[in-house]
């Protein structure tokens, strides 16, 4: 591995690892999943590269002061190159991460806000957003410090919209993009924002020569507010923004997913013992598959309020069908979350409640995050619903049917990022329509065999399109 300044640096809040501290004391850490790390581990260029991150955690913290300017080598942790991690207030940390980006920043762009009553910009907003400003600094000086000239820097995110600008500022030379992962709000929508909090994320992500989209319809969204709100001069044909002199490229990367290593890792004993085990308790029903994590996003309320129209409309399904409804934490920091969260728990009891029999439970629920058992409750799937009211990809809709062995029929949300790609073979539903939801369920329920093949095929045929190491490499080329 190059000892040398790197030449890639990539910039997320998450980085590859997170430490923690065993029984004796001793720091160990766990790789981390997604796409992200993939891409990195697999591009080829993992040797020149250099991942920034936040320290998250206080292991994290610890790992991070302890090694030689914060600077870990990733050899023996699984994953290739050098990872630099942050250690930040964690004060500041909590401001930027649950007081701008995850309560404001993710609700614009999801459209989340309960209008009536939120947002609400007022003076713990303020000092939130000067902290998100001071965390996005952090990362900008960090990666100036360690670029080598002329190095290539791939941001991350609406956790880090404003380094880009900040980047600039400090090192012209370096090549910057930044890519969103999220979807992006209409401009009627982003108006919402303080109007100089609105402008100034925008002015940071033209700070890069390149910023990236996982779909054209949230690339179209950015465009459109770069116009409205800065006045910039914006070339839908040539897909550039040109704001104060200089002229930033917008372009659209889909995510995919590798679908052999996807396929191994859904073969392996731990996944064979879960999927024994549902299958146990399925029996010979047929089984509706949810995975997500409760996230306001991605509507689960919904999607069990219609399998309960399901189950009322179409009494024929009442002891043939299970739903496996796994739904694990998500930002509990958040009250709006722990609330959705005792939502998703007492909507499934009065499921329960209603159609259950001594013979049959309608509805298995589970609350935390155990990967294997996804991979096996993905396996026995004849179903596969994903609803989201918003979503930037969804690699759920994507994953599922790769790893299914029934040929699982996707009904899917037309608001998923995923929809461009997969919604041709998918049953694709309103999120809001619960009615037209629970006949989307029932249309994927009685779909043929036949047709539910040929449609799986062609999911997972677009599925496999753009894997996380080719959408990386077409991002390092942006540049």
């Amino acid at each position: 591995m190059s000892e040398g300044p790197p030449e890639i640096l990539l910039a997320s809040n998450r980085g590859p690892l997170s430490f923690h501290v065993g029984p004796d004391g001793r720091l160990s850490a766990t790789r981390g999943a997604g796409g992200l790390v993939a891409g990195l581990d697999r591009s080829g260029v993992a040797e020149r590269a250099m991942w920034v991150c936040a320290a998250l955690s206080d292991a994290d913290r610890t790992a991070a002061h302890t090694a030689p300017n914060g600077r870990l080598d990733l050899a023996g942790h699984a994953v290739r190159g050098r990872v630099r991690m942050l250690p930040i207030d964690p004060t500041v940390f909590s401001h930027a991460y649950n007081g701008v980006a995850n309560s404001v920043l993710w609700f614009v762009h999801h459209l989340l806000f309960d209008v009536a009553r939120n947002p609400a910009f007022d003076h713990s907003f303020s000092r939130a957003w000067n902290d998100y400003v001071g965390y996005n600094t952090t990362f900008a000086e960090a990666l100036a410090a360690d670029a080598a000239p002329d190095a290539r820097v791939l941001v991350q995110d609406y956790h880090l919209t404003l380094v880009p600008a900040l980047l600039r500022k400090l090192r012209p030379d370096l090549r910057v993009a930044h890519f969103s992962h999220t979807p992006w709000a209409p401009p009627d929508y982003y108006r919402m924002l303080p109007d100089e909090v609105g402008a100034q994320v925008l002015r940071g992500i033209l700070g890069a020569d390149h910023a990236g989209f996982l779909t054209p319809r949230w690339a179209r969204a950015f465009l459109d507010c770069c116009e409205q709100s800065l006045a910039a001069e914006v070339d839908r044909v040539g897909m550039t923004v040109t704001y104060e002199g200089r002229t930033t490229r917008i372009r659209v990367h889909p995510l995919g997913i590798d679908v052999t290593s996807l396929r191994e890792r859904a073969g392996a004993p731990d996944v064979a013992m879960h999927i024994a085990t549902l299958r146990n308790q399925v029996g010979d029903r047929a089984a509706i598959v949810r995975v997500d994590r409760t996230e306001l996003s991605k509507n689960i309320v919904r999607g069990l309020y219609a399998y309960r129209e399901l189950l009322r409309q179409a009494p024929h399904w009442q002891g043939r069908v299970v739903h496996l409804v796994i739904a694990y934490p998500s930002r509990h920091d958040l009250p709006e979350y722990r609330e959705y969260s005792a939502s998703v728990q007492r909507v499934a009891r009065e499921i329960d409640d209603e159609f259950g029999t001594e013979n049959w439970r309608p509805l298995l629920l589970f609350t935390d995050d155990d990967f294997p058992r996804s991979l096996a409750a993905y396996r026995i799937a004849d179903v596969i619903i994903v609803n989201p009211v918003r979503d930037g990809m969804n690699l759920v809709a994507k994953e599922a049917p790769a790893v299914s062995t029934r040929d699982a029929a996707l009904v899917l949300s037309r608001e998923a990022g995923a929809c461009d790609s997969l919604g041709p073979y998918a049953v694709t539903v309103n999120p809001y329509d619960i009615s037209g939801t629970a006949r989307g369920l029932d249309t994927a329920l009685r779909m043929d065999p036949a047709e539910r093949a040929a449609r799986c095929e062609r999911l997972v045929n677009a599925a496999a399109r753009c894997a996380p190491e080719q959408w990386f490499r077409d991002l390092l080329d942006g540049l």
